[in-house]
């Protein structure tokens, strides 16, 4: 069988061929009728013809068994088991029995070294070939009732790689490449929700940017004994929402400065400790409609919360501010403080009152000095959406003097820091932003403070003191939330171990925890944002008879983007007929793509 005629069966790259010459290279056919030229070595003569035709490979049968078992523990070539097999040796039963050997099934090797495969051996491959069969045959099936959108109970399992491209923890599914479907995760999950696997309120967007959704399990130390100012005769408030779970600042007056206090964070969590390590990982609380997830264990706002403990430990911050809204002196210390909780609405409703109306005369000059310097007051509608039990509200923000009061107090404390970092030349941890280029005259209405605020680049952390353009301040960083963001505690152990005259963290050390908190905070914000977006849409899902008021604010040719206050929401909406920017349009809901985050309103 070795030597190689005219008109030869040979095999070239496991697909049989025919000889048509012969020569330094044979020229050779394919039975897809291709020709090539190759070395005689390329090939594997499997029958010395002439096969003629392609024609002549007529398909034959023979008797497989009763061949194995002649054959079980001797050798034969190819020729033999031909002969064994099929009674006769042409070029169709040499393909036949070359097609037996490269099956594996009952026959192994080469064409001039045969043997039949061990009787175990066989027997175990049949079983493995049987199970392979029912199985490919089982999943045929559930791929065909998949298509039809009903599958058995017991199936789900099949679907554990769908969820997983669905959450973002794999690039592909065998599920929907069999199906035709593209390998994204809103395929994945139009998928599931399709199947019933998923209903609306799965919400993946955590789990696609890899966002934990379980408090860390650190154990916490005790507070240590230090000396503390006492504060606790002035009285203060905890100004936050109504459902706030993890009060951090709170205001005093004591008649000549404004208090900001803040959680003393950085009494417990210090540089470099695993605390530290998990807080910089996770950079910010993650707050989502259907709870938060703080960035440290919860014990840590049971005893630092401020308003939580009957006295609670704060790092405090004592304002001095003039007639100008400028802090003219800020003295900082850890403290001892007795803190009310109240909400916004309660506080509007103080304003005349005292201490509040000392807060609120100072904050207004604080926001008026910004605004003169050129900061962005912009604003556009906020909601709260919360999901309890599964139940969607959408809550409208409303603007009261008392958030607005609350926010200057906290930008006052900021301001302060900064400068007291940059007088002592520390290394610290600066929020920054760049002026908007061009720079917009600052708009009146919806429309234009839409348009003004895509002006505006996004604010960062960093170890330069540069200006917030939006703040309108010179110099800025974040210093009164460290029970929720990272970069605020990294202030706070900076601020800490000066006044303790401890050693300072480095600007490395700095700019190490910035960058890796930056890092992982635009997961946060997206996560947040798309979170909000495909609650939104639930909440529209279980009301198709929704209809609301949208303001025209942006329009070019036949893309009209609208506005839609009570959801806190921007569409494209075809409106059909003509309006001015700021306009007001009745919309109703036309279509919801939950897994594509799409919602088409038509105007009436």
């Amino acid at each position: 069988m070795s030597d190689i005629a005219e008109l030869s069966l040979v095999l070239y790259k496991s697909k049989p061929a025919r000889v048509t010459r012969l020569g330094d290279k044979l020229e050779i056919e394919l039975e897809d009728g291709q020709a090539k030229k190759v070395r005689p070595k390329d090939v594997r003569a499997l029958h010395p013809g002439p096969l003629r035709s392609w024609r002549d490979l007529t398909p034959v049968s023979g008797d497989v068994e009763t061949a194995w078992e002649i054959l079980e523990g001797e050798q034969t070539d190819l020729a033999g088991l031909a002969e064994l097999v099929f009674d006769a040796y042409t070029p169709a039963t040499a393909l036949a029995a070359w097609e037996l050997v490269e099956d594996g099934l009952y026959f192994q090797g080469e064409p001039d070294r045969l043997t039949a495969r061990p009787a175990g051996e066989l027997e175990k491959e049949k079983t493995s070939r049987l199970v392979k069969a029912a199985d490919e045959r089982a999943w045929s099936e559930f791929i065909h009732r998949v298509q039809n959108g009903e599958i058995l109970p017991a199936e789900r399992e099949n679907l554990s790689g769908v969820e997983a491209l669905a959450l973002g923890r794999s690039s592909s599914s065998r599920v929907l490449n069999e199906l035709g479907r593209g390998n994204t995760p809103e395929n994945a999950h139009a998928l599931l929700l399709k199947l019933g696997h998923w209903d609306v309120t799965r919400n993946p967007y955590p789990a696609r940017f890899d966002l934990p959704l379980d408090s860390p399990k650190i154990e916490l130390p005790e507070l240590p004994g230090e000396q503390r100012l006492d504060l606790t005769d002035l009285p203060a408030f905890a100004i936050d929402d109504e459902d706030n779970q993890d009060p951090d600042d709170a205001l005093s007056w004591d008649g000549e400065r404004l208090w900001v206090h803040v959680a003393d964070v950085a009494a417990l969590v210090k540089p470099k400790s695993a605390l530290d390590l998990e807080a910089r990982a996770r950079a910010a609380n993650l707050y989502l409609p259907e709870g938060a997830t703080p960035i440290l264990p919860p014990e840590a706002t049971e005893l630092l919360g401020l308003g939580l403990q009957e006295v609670s430990p704060a790092f405090s911050f004592g304002l001095s501010v003039d007639d100008a809204g400028e802090v003219v002196d800020c003295r900082m210390t850890p403290s001892w403080v007795r803190v009310s909780r109240m909400t916004y609405a309660e506080a509007d409703r103080r304003l005349d009152e005292e201490p509040f109306r000392q807060f609120f005369e100072r904050a207004r000059k604080h926001r008026a000095r910004r605004k003169a310097n050129g900061a962005a007051m912009i604003d556009l509608p906020e909601v709260k959406v919360r999901v309890v039990d599964g139940d969607v509200s959408i809550r409208p923000l409303r603007r009261l003097d008392s958030r607005e009061m609350v926010t200057e107090a906290m930008l006052m404390a900021g301001e302060s820091v900064a400068k007291f970092a940059i007088a002592q030349n520390i290394a610290f941890p600066f929020t920054t932003q760049p002026p908007p280029d061009p720079i917009a005259q600052e708009p009146t209405d919806m429309a234009g403070m839409y348009a003004y605020r895509r002006h505006f680049k996004r604010s960062r952390t960093g170890v330069a003191p540069e200006p917030h353009a939006g703040l309108g301040l010179k110099v800025y960083t974040r210093a009164t939330s460290p029970l929720r963001r990272y970069s605020d505690l990294l202030a706070h152990q900076q601020l800490r171990a000066f006044c303790a005259e401890e050693e300072l963290m480095s600007v490395q050390d700095i700019e190490e925890g910035t960058i890796a908190a930056e890092a992982a905070l635009g997961g946060i914000q997206r996560a947040e944002r798309l979170s909000n977006q495909h609650w939104t849409l639930v909440y529209l899902m279980r009301r198709p008879d929704w209809r609301g008021k949208g303001v025209l604010v942006d329009q070019s040719g036949k893309r009209s983007i609208v506005m839609i206050p009570e959801l806190g929401l921007e569409a494209q909406v075809q409106l059909g007929r003509q309006l001015a920017l700021n306009d007001e349009v009745t919309l109703a809901v036309k279509h919801i793509d939950l897994p594509w985050l799409s919602v088409r309103f038509r105007a009436e």
